[in-house]
C-alpha cells in the first residue's frame, strides 16, 4: 500500500514538472510574440538565414572532420583528395542549408527571388568548381605512374604533355561555360543572346575577327594535344635557339634555353612554322664530334682510343660509337665521331668528354697528327747557306 502511494506521489510530481515546463514554454512564446511586432521586418529573415549559414558551417566541420579521420592512415592520394575537396564541400553545404533557409524564411517576394537568384549563381559556380577539382584529381591519378626524372621518359613526356594541355583547355572551357551560364540567368542578357543567335551571320564574323588570336591558340592547343609535335622536356631548336620544352600553357610554350634563358613562343607557332625536335620519337640522341687532323694521323689508333673512351664513359648508352673520315682537304682531314646517349643533356656531355679526352691523348701520344702547315721552298744550293735541319730539294 505504501509503495502504491509513493508511485502515485512520483507521478503527481512528474505531472507538476511537465505543467511547469509547459507554462515556461507558453510564457516564452508570449514574450517572443510580444517582441516580434517591435523588431524590424528584416530581423527574422536575417536570423533564419544566419542560422542556416551557421548550420551549414557546422555540418561542414563535422563531415570534413569525419573524412579527415577516415583517410588519416591511408596513402597520400586520399589525403590530398580530401584536402582538395575542402572548399567545394564547404560551399556546397552552406548553399544547401541557405536554400532551405530561404524557403522557410519570411521574405518578401522580391527578396525571395533575389536570394534564389544568388543561390542559383552560387550553385553554378559550385558545379564548375567541382568539375575543375575532379579534373585535377583525375589528372593527378593518371600521372602518378609516370616520372619525368626517369632516364627513358618518352612515355611519361607523352602523357604529361597531353594531360597538361587538355587540363588547361578544359579549364578555359569550364570558365567560359560558367560565365555564360551565369549571364544567361539574367533575363536581359538572355534576350540579348537570343537576338545575337538570330543575327548570327554578321555577329559571328565580327566575333570571329575579335577573338581570332584566342581561337587560333585554342585550336592549336587541341592539335598539339592530339598530334603532339612537341612534348614536355623535348629537346628542340626554335628560332636558332637550342633548349628544352619546359612548360606548355593554354596560349604559349616556355622553352628553357641551354644558358637558362627562357624563350616564350605562342602555341600556333608549332603548327605553322618549321622547327627541329630532337626527341620526337625517343629520348636517345646521337651526338657528333668533328676533329681536324693532319694527313699523317693514324686513323686506326684514334678509332681504338675512341672506342675505349666510349666504353669507359658512364654517359654512353652502348649503341652507337663510330669514327669516319668525313672530308679530305688540302691541309687537313676532317674526322667525324658519332656517339649516342640516353637523352639530350647526356649526349652533350658525352660529346664534350670525347672531344677533351681525344685531344689530350693526341697531344701526348700522337703530336704529329695535329694540323701542320707544309711549305716547299726552292733555293740555289751553290750560292746560299742553309741552316742545319733544313733539307734543300732540287737544284
Amino acid at each position: 500500500m505504501e509503495e502504491e502511494l509513493s508511485e502515485i506521489g512520483q507521478q503527481v510530481a512528474e505531472i507538476s514538472e511537465l505543467d511547469q515546463l509547459e507554462q515556461q514554454v507558453a510564457d516564452f512564446s508570449e514574450t517572443v510574440e510580444a517582441i516580434i511586432p517591435v523588431l524590424p521586418g528584416w530581423v527574422m529573415p536575417a536570423a533564419v538565414l544566419g542560422l542556416a549559414f551557421l548550420i551549414g558551417v557546422l555540418a561542414f566541420r563535422l563531415v570534413f572532420g569525419i573524412l579527415t579521420r577516415l583517410v588519416a592512415k591511408r596513402d597520400l592520394f586520399w589525403r590530398s583528395l580530401v584536402s582538395r575537396t575542402r572548399r567545394p564541400l564547404r560551399m556546397g553545404l552552406v548553399v544547401f542549408f541557405l536554400a532551405i533557409g530561404v524557403a522557410v524564411a519570411p521574405l518578401d517576394a522580391v527578396w525571395r527571388d533575389l536570394a534564389q537568384h544568388a543561390l542559383l549563381i552560387a550553385f553554378i559556380i559550385l558545379v564548375a568548381w567541382v568539375v575543375h577539382t575532379a579534373l585535377n584529381i583525375w589528372t593527378t591519378v593518371r600521372l602518378r605512374k609516370f616520372s619525368l626524372d626517369a632516364e627513358d621518359n618518352f612515355l611519361a613526356r607523352k602523357h604529361v604533355t597531353q594531360s597538361r594541355i587538355l587540363v588547361r583547355l578544359t579549364g578555359w572551357l569550364i570558365l567560359i561555360v560558367t560565365i555564360s551560364a551565369i549571364l544567361m540567368t539574367f533575363p536581359g542578357v538572355r534576350q540579348w543572346g537570343v537576338s545575337l543567335l538570330a543575327s548570327a551571320g554578321a555577329a559571328g564574323i565580327v566575333v570571329g575577327f575579335a577573338f581570332q588570336p584566342v581561337l587560333k591558340n585554342l585550336i592549336a592547343g587541341i592539335q598539339l594535344a592530339i598530334t603532339q609535335p612537341i612534348r614536355i622536356d623535348d629537346a628542340v631548336i626554335v628560332e636558332g635557339e637550342w633548349g628544352w620544352i619546359e612548360e606548355i600553357t593554354g596560349t604559349y610554350v616556355v622553352i628553357k634555353i641551354w644558358d637558362w634563358r627562357r624563350l616564350i613562343v605562342p602555341l600556333s607557332y608549332f603548327i605553322e612554322q618549321p622547327f627541329q625536335n630532337w626527341t620526337r620519337d625517343g629520348s636517345s640522341l646521337i651526338g657528333g664530334v668533328l676533329l681536324y687532323l693532319d694527313h699523317c694521323a693514324d686513323i686506326g689508333r684514334i678509332r681504338d682510343k675512341m672506342n675505349e673512351i666510349c666504353r669507359e664513359s658512364e654517359l654512353w648508352d652502348g649503341n652507337v660509337c663510330h669514327l669516319q673520315v668525313n672530308d679530305f682537304r688540302e691541309r687537313v682531314m676532317e674526322i667525324r665521331i658519332l656517339a649516342s646517349a640516353r637523352n639530350a643533356p647526356r649526349t652533350y656531355d658525352l660529346r664534350c668528354e670525347i672531344r677533351e679526352k681525344l685531344i689530350t691523348w693526341i697531344q701526348r701520344e700522337m703530336p704529329e697528327a695535329l694540323p701542320r702547315t707544309r711549305e716547299t721552298v726552292s733555293v740555289d744550293a751553290a750560292n746560299s747557306v742553309t741552316a742545319p735541319g733544313i733539307e734543300v730539294v732540287g737544284g
